[in-house]
């Protein structure tokens, strides 16, 4: 059995709390607390990037799903937003987040596993079948093919009769979070950038209720970073999309405001709270001071939450029950703006519609129920959370000048600095668990056997099989030349300087596929090659 208490006491990021904090660690003397916090919607944002928080409006409920074919997906948002949920959000098979279509070589055996299998407008036709696209939020995780899924979904709204200054949404397109911890790149790190920075100026004009990327750290935690590393790499990559955006001569203010962020959200509950306050800060002043943005818009961190998956056990589920609450509750108490709460089941396979269920009831009982949502940032003035909050601070911003001292994110990448800091973290953490300095409920301590298997979600090859049938019959009534003349414009588009995205778009519309696209843009950009650390 485990010992009655550790023998240190350290968060994720390294820093040993005191027993009990006092006057004498917070606020720094000679300074008054309501000087370094101000108020909530008041820069530097600390408490919150609006005035009224939750007391105004619930953060977003936007439980993340999709698997199978496109109609299975429609079916479960419909169960989904039946049930209150207040936003929807994609998850898509790997095809097509590497950009293949359903019937390629390289989708064999993938096809709708781990999301929803999309390859063409008549694919996204039916996953949004009688959703009301100018009345809810879509969120779409997707990076190396971000642009083509954001083409479909506008001009589907399109033959709807609904213009694309209507839609609202966000999608992920964070292309260097790829290349530190994820892996679903395609192109290198320069041609990314200019996708990305093509879709920040198309979406200012065409889509400007759009959120046209979503910096996340929520893959870089999930890779094994701590707290603090957590922070500082996301906010780095945020810079450079910054400086790639105002590079190609765009106004900060122009853009700006339609970046979010995507955190992760892990078990050590206070230092989660803290994380998110630091971020606040240090996204506000890197704004404000170092880009000089004018617009206050500008200087909120916006962000999105999902608890953390890499936290999930497949010994004991019914516990992460209880780890995904805890999660959940850090996140609202750090001023989350939307949040997807994972399912219990999650290290065993896709949610259950049982499971998915109590993930999203769990959301709404800490919103209805528990009174957290009754008050504006309620640990503000904390000795703890607010020393805390200054460490953590401290810490990313040593890391950000580290990064840019070794010449920055893109050179970090390629040196594969990063990955090695995440690497070694990971390690570290592992080790810990393996010497029981780490306590993982019902892992290494507290140990059962169990009884009965739970139920498991799995998808047959019998959708691959009918996405496959079904995408062969779409090429097959398309107009073949219209279809290779939009492929050309394309290329030579992308050979150029031009922004990009007006043609995708046109592309989707003559009935251009997913794969074709990429693979088209494979062709004049070419391919990543991961640098292999150790």
């Amino acid at each position: 059995m485990a010992k009655n208490r550790k023998d240190s006491f350290k968060t994720s990021s390294g820093i040993e709390p005191k027993p009990f904090y006092s006057a004498s660690d917070w606020p720094p003397n000679g300074v008054s607390a309501e000087s370094l916090l101000g108020a909530p919607g008041d820069f530097p944002f600390t408490r919150g990037v609006q005035s009224t928080m939750y007391r105004g409006r619930l953060w977003t409920m936007r439980q993340y799903a999709g698997f199978g074919s496109a109609k299975e997906s429609n079916t479960r948002y419909k169960m989904l937003l039946d049930r209150g949920q207040t936003g929807l959000s994609v998850a898509f098979d790997l095809p097509t987040q590497m950009g293949y279509d359903s019937d390629h070589i390289m989708s064999t055996g993938e096809v709708g596993k781990v999301g929803v299998a999309i390859s063409s407008i008549e694919d996204m036709e039916v996953l949004l079948a009688d959703l009301p696209l100018d009345k809810i939020s879509t969120s779409m995780t997707i990076n190396s093919t971000a642009g083509i899924l954001l083409a479909l979904y506008i001009a589907v709204a399109k033959r709807r009769g609904i213009s694309s200054d209507k839609l609202t949404g966000t999608i992920q397109n964070d292309l260097l979070k790829e290349y530190i911890a994820r892996g679903t790149y395609i192109f290198p790190p320069r041609p990314s950038l200019r996708l990305i920075t093509d879709i920040f100026d198309y979406c200012a004009k065409d889509v400007p209720n759009w959120n046209t990327i979503s910096i996340s750290g929520y893959h870089i935690r999930e890779a094994g970073s701590t707290a603090a590393q957590e922070i500082a790499f996301t906010l780095a990559n945020g810079i450079t999309y910054v400086e790639a955006a105002i590079e190609k001569g765009l106004d900060v203010d122009t853009f700006a405001g339609r970046l979010s962020f995507f955190f992760n959200v892990h078990n050590n509950f206070l230092e989660e709270v803290a994380k998110f306050r630091a971020a606040r800060r240090m996204w506000a002043k890197i704004m404000r001071d170092r880009f000089k943005a004018k617009d206050d818009k500008s200087w909120r961190l916006r962000f999105h939450s999902q608890t953390a998956g890499s936290t999930l056990t497949a010994q004991q589920p019914e516990n992460n029950i209880v780890r995904v609450t805890i999660q959940a509750l850090a996140s609202v108490l750090g001023g989350t703006q939307s949040l997807h709460t994972n399912s219990m089941d999650e290290a065993l396979g896709l949610p259950t519609e049982k499971a998915a269920t109590i993930a999203l009831r769990t959301q709404q009982i800490i919103a209805h129920e528990s009174g957290a949502a009754d008050v504006i940032d309620p640990f503000a003035g904390s000795y703890y959370i607010e020393s805390l909050t200054d460490e953590l601070e401290a810490r990313a911003t040593d890391y950000i000048n580290r990064i840019e001292g070794l010449g920055g994110v893109v050179k970090c990448i390629e040196t594969g600095w990063i990955q090695r800091e995440i690497q070694q973290a990971a390690y570290d953490y592992q080790r810990a668990v393996e010497s029981k300095k780490e306590i993982v409920v019902g892992v290494n301590d507290f140990v059962q056997k169990e009884t009965q298997s739970p139920e498991i979600l799995k998808i047959t090859e019998a959708v691959s099989q009918e996405q496959i049938a079904r995408l062969k019959a779409f090429k097959a009534k398309r107009n073949a030349t219209s279809v290779q003349e939009h492929l050309r414009r394309l290329k030579d588009t992308a050979a150029g300087d031009s922004n990009i995205m007006p043609v995708i778009v046109s592309a989707v519309e003559a009935g251009c596929t997913l794969g074709e696209i990429a693979d088209t843009l494979r062709g004049v950009f070419g391919l990543y090659k991961e640098t292999i650390t150790v």
